[in-house]
């Protein structure tokens, strides 16, 4: 028996038949960041942290509402207990960054000739922070961390990330909305996919017609990434250099999404195109159970660690792994997810952080059988008061992946 909504369809006909989505749904507002920055002085005051750098890129984007990417010049902001905000920039930017400044705060502006670290050491004095140690955004470059250090001998630099994870591992109502209307519609793209495959159908004809569904759907930059894998190339997690092209009664890897108003959607549909092997459906089969009882896990109160391992004790049931062997789970069982595609918290024994909720996480436990195929199904979970809620329907079975039609 052949999958069930797969293949059949063309390029073509599945890109005239989408209508946008991205409008379901609006970008955090204004009040928003300035909550944001609340929730971080209310850390800053427990942990008696006086003072908390924010470089340009995610954790900057995440507090201020200013997007900036990094770069060799020192693009920052300070962030004082009390809710000061003061920005570190290079003079000739100064126009550009009111431009994209969305909370208010002092610009304080360096020329080209000139330290930032200097700058930098002004500014925590002016503001009475004349020695101690200072929280720095986990994603500040080394280069910027180290000329701070050897411009002074005043203070000490630490980690930020209890305040940064601290306050993005847990989403609002209104970024999880987001994130929901951008999974509904990578998961779309993805049945979509599947409809134009055909034999000798190449990856990159593929990514191509993913990149434009995403955009059809309404979403300019279209896919934030796609990964396309035939046959034994699934077997590897993250792909190949040269892929192959479709073959019959081959797996078929898809894992792709796309970025709406800054946040990320994530999702893996594995199937076979055509009909389905004693060893294919073996493994698919254990893949879905596993992956259900990771969410299972995923319970209030419970750790990530705990999730992590209750893939592995599924796998193991099968006299897959242990560990990360192969044939097994090669990799953590998840990763959190939101402005960055892989963020806090992670799905892995390691990680002894506690679920709350808001958190959003990835459930992908991913079995790679060497010189055969790899089977990943991956949804995302998003934490409620009630416990864990799938932002996508996980798919249903080996010959009806998306559950199209759930008699058989």
């Amino acid at each position: 028996m052949s999958t069930y909504g797969i293949g059949g369809s063309t390029i073509e006909a599945e890109l005239k038949a989408i209508k946008p989505k991205a409008h379901l749904v609006k970008p955090i507002k204004k009040e928003e960041f300035q909550r944001r920055i609340s929730n971080a002085c209310k850390i800053m005051k427990t942990e008696n942290v006086q003072v908390m750098y924010l470089h340009a890129g995610t954790n900057l984007y995440y507090f201020t509402g200013m997007r900036w990417n990094s770069s060799e010049r020192m693009v920052g902001a300070l962030l004082f207990p009390n809710g000061t905000l003061q920005y570190i920039v290079p003079e000739f930017e100064k126009g550009t960054i009111l431009d994209f400044m969305r909370i208010e705060g002092k610009i304080c502006c360096w020329k080209e000739h000139e330290s930032p670290y200097q700058l930098f050491t002004q500014i925590l004095i002016e503001n009475g922070v004349a020695k101690g140690t200072i929280s720095i955004d986990e994603a500040t470059p080394f280069f910027i961390t180290n000329g701070i250090t050897i411009s002074q001998d005043n203070y000490k630099l630490i980690d930020a990330k209890p305040i940064t994870a601290g306050c993005r591992m847990l989403k609002s109502n209104a970024e999880i909305a987001i994130m929901q209307v951008a999974m509904d519609i990578t998961l779309e793209v993805q049945k979509a996919a599947a409809r134009i495959l055909r034999v000798g159908i190449s990856a990159k004809e593929v990514r191509d017609f993913i990149n434009q569904a995403h955009i059809r759907y309404g979403v300019p930059s279209g896919s934030y990434f796609c990964i396309v894998l035939f046959g034994v190339d699934s077997s590897f997690p993250h792909g190949v250099k040269s892929p192959k092209n479709l073959e019959e009664n081959e797996v078929v890897l898809i894992d792709t999404g796309c970025v709406l108003h800054d946040y990320i959607s994530d999702i893996t549909r594995t199937y076979v195109y055509g009909e389905a092997n004693d060893l294919q459906r073996r493994i698919w089969n254990i893949e879905k159970e596993t992956q259900q009882a990771a969410f299972n896990a995923a319970q209030l109160g419970n750790t990530c660690a705990s999730i992590d391992i209750a893939s592995r004790k599924i796998l193991e049931s099968y006299n897959l792994g242990p560990d990360y062997k192969l044939p097994g789970l090669p990799h953590r069982t998840g990763h959190g997810i939101g402005l960055d595609i892989h963020e806090w918290p992670y799905i892995v024994r390691n990680d002894q952080t506690v679920l709350r909720p808001g958190m959003t996480f990835s459930n992908e436990p991913m079995i790679c059988v060497p010189n055969e195929f790899g089977i990943r199904l991956e949804d995302h979970i998003y934490m409620t008061e009630e416990g864990p809620k799938w932002f996508t329907k996980p798919m249903h079975s080996i010959d009806d992946p998306f559950g199209l039609n759930e008699t058989i």
